[in-house]
Parts: structure tokens; C-alpha cells; sequence
């Protein structure tokens, strides 16, 4: 930790003091109302296969005795179908890539099935066989039967509404990074610096024509921030919640701040959220060894006027 004027203005003496203050204005939430979902992202994903999903459709008014023929006579027709089947059970085609399907009960024999769903070439009858296996026991067959819905796209937009809540998590990060690049891009305005977002070596190279030597080639920063006296690199993060992940990126940061102290560059983390309550010993151990650790209270207090030079 490195004094600064900005600590004594707040009356904060010594690095207890401090750290106490980093860990009691830490934000309860930097959450927007476009957090929770990704509407243009969602219905885009669906309408992907909008012409699929509508062939799909026919098979609604299908019984039980005559949807197993219309069903093989639809995928046989439009390859891209099967990958709209698997957008009915909330699965990306991808994820098959890594998934075994029991074949065997008795057995517990089991075979990955992606080229199944992802193969453009003509059915063979093995194929037919399997497709209809998987047609009965993923449930769809009686979805269908039972004329659950009344239009596959607009139940697809739902489907993807509801995986899109895995992305929170990566949105979360870009609120932070968003939040944080508003006071940058105001100081930077201010005094006429520069900074790139996601910052390699090639790029500050590129864009400001300073030399840095990193430990991994696709090391990337969240900012770098370039003034007539040095280049800033600046990573970016929030946790709303403990886990593992909090510790060991204390840990890389510690790391991360000597390689580019020895190279005279300055290090700066911005890191925020309640989640640090969980692993305060991590944190106060990077704290005490890097220069600047900040949370949103502290940019937004005017702390980075002192830091950037």
C-alpha cells in the first residue's frame, strides 16, 4: 500500500484504518435493470432458427401414431432442424461435445451424440432409429402430442430468456468495467491522457509505443491508461459473492503488480462488492503489497486526480 494524500484528507492514518474503509464503502449492488436479462440478445438467438422452429411446428397437430413419420420426415428434409430440437430441450449444440448419452441402461454404455444433431449429410436408417429414441425419451414426442404450446418460436424465446440468466455473470463484469471507464474517460478528458479498454501488449504498443514484457502473450487488461510520465494498467472486478475465485485473484495480483513494477508501471486494481467480506484476509494481503487497490466509493471520491500522473 502506498501512502497518499487522498487517505489523510479522509483522516485515515495508518493501513488498518484504511483498509477498514475500503471494506466498509464497498457496494451492496452496481446492478441495472438490463442486468437480469438480454432481451435483444434472446429473441435474436431464436430467431436463428425461426424457419426451422416453423417446419417444427407442423408437428403439433400430429398424433401419436403419425408424428414419428412427419418427425423423420422434417429432420430428413432440413439438416438444421435437429439443432432446433436441442434449442426445445434449453441444450446448445455445443454442450454435446462434451456429453456421453447412456445408451444402455443394463450396460451403462454410453456414446456422445453431437454428430447426431450436427451432421448435414443424409440419415442413415441407424441414425432415423436414434433420432426417434431421443425424440420419445427427451419428452418431446409427448410435448408435441399434447400440443403444450402453439408456437415453437415464441416458446424458444422464453427458452433462451431463461439461458440468457447464465450470462449475468459476465454482465456484472461489464457493469463494473462500464462504471469504472466513466471516471477514467473524465479524467483522461481532463488532462489529455489516453487509454485503450482490453489492453495487450500489441495494442499499448500500437496505440501508445511503450514496450511491455508480459508473463502470458494474451495477457489482457481491462484498461491501460497512458500520461506523459508513465502507462497505467488497470484491471477491473466485482463479487457479490465469496468463492475460491476471489483468493486467487488476490493472489495473481500480487504477482501481476510486481512484474510491472520492475518494468516502472504502475498497477492499479478497481474491486468492489460484498463478496470480499468473505475473503478479507486475501484481499488485506494483496492490500498491504500493491500500491493502489480502490473500490467504486474511492474513484468516485476523486482518488485516481492523486493516483494518474
Amino acid at each position: 500500500m502506498k501512502q497518499i494524500n487522498y487517505y489523510k484528507k479522509l483522516g485515515l492514518t495508518s493501513p488498518d484504518e484504511i483498509f477498514e474503509h475500503l471494506i466498509n464503502t464497498l457496494k451492496d449492488s452496481i446492478y441495472t435493470w438490463d442486468y437480469f436479462t438480454d432481451f435483444e440478445k434472446s429473441i435474436s438467438n431464436a430467431e436463428k432458427y425461426k424457419k426451422e422452429l416453423n417446419q417444427l411446428n407442423e408437428l403439433i397437430n400430429e398424433d401419436e401414431i403419425s408424428i414419428e413419420q412427419k418427425f423423420l420426415q422434417i429432420v430428413n428434409n432440413n439438416y438444421k432442424t435437429k439443432e432446433a430440437l436441442l434449442l426445445l430441450l434449453a441444450l446448445r449444440k455445443d454442450k454435446l461435445k462434451d456429453v456421453a448419452i447412456i445408451e444402455d441402461f443394463e450396460t451403462l454404455n454410453s456414446k456422445n451424440k453431437y454428430s447426431l444433431f450436427t451432421s448435414k449429410v443424409a440419415l442413415t436408417k441407424y441414425e432415423e432409429k436414434d433420432l426417434l429414441k431421443f425424440f420419445d425419451e427427451s419428452g418431446l414426442k409427448k410435448f408435441f402430442v399434447n400440443k403444450e404450446v402453439n408456437s415453437l418460436l415464441d416458446y424458444c424465446k422464453g427458452v433462451e430468456v431463461g439461458m440468457d440468466t447464465h450470462a449475468r455473470k459476465s454482465r456484472t463484469g461489464e457493469s463494473m468495467e462500464t462504471i469504472c471507464e466513466t471516471y477514467i474517460k473524465k479524467l483522461c478528458d481532463k488532462y489529455g491522457y489516453s487509454y485503450i479498454r482490453q489492453a495487450t501488449a500489441v495494442k499499448i504498443k500500437a496505440e501508445f509505443g511503450r514496450t511491455i514484457h508480459l508473463d502470458k502473450i494474451n495477457r489482457r487488461f481491462d484498461f491501460a491508461i497512458n500520461t506523459p510520465n508513465n502507462c497505467y494498467l488497470v484491471e477491473v472486478n466485482y463479487y457479490s459473492v465469496g468463492g475460491s475465485k476471489l483468493k486467487a485473484t488476490a493472489g495473481e495480483y500480487k504477482e501481476l503488480s510486481d512484474m510491472l513494477s520492475t518494468q516502472g508501471l504502475g498497477f492499479i486494481w478497481f474491486t468492489d462488492g460484498k463478496g470480499w467480506n468473505t475473503a478479507k484476509t486475501a484481499l488485506r494481503e494483496t492490500f498491504e503489497h500493491n500500491d493502489y487497490i480502490f473500490n467504486l466509493d474511492m474513484i468516485g471520491d476523486g482518488v485516481l486526480e492523486e493516483v494518474i500522473k
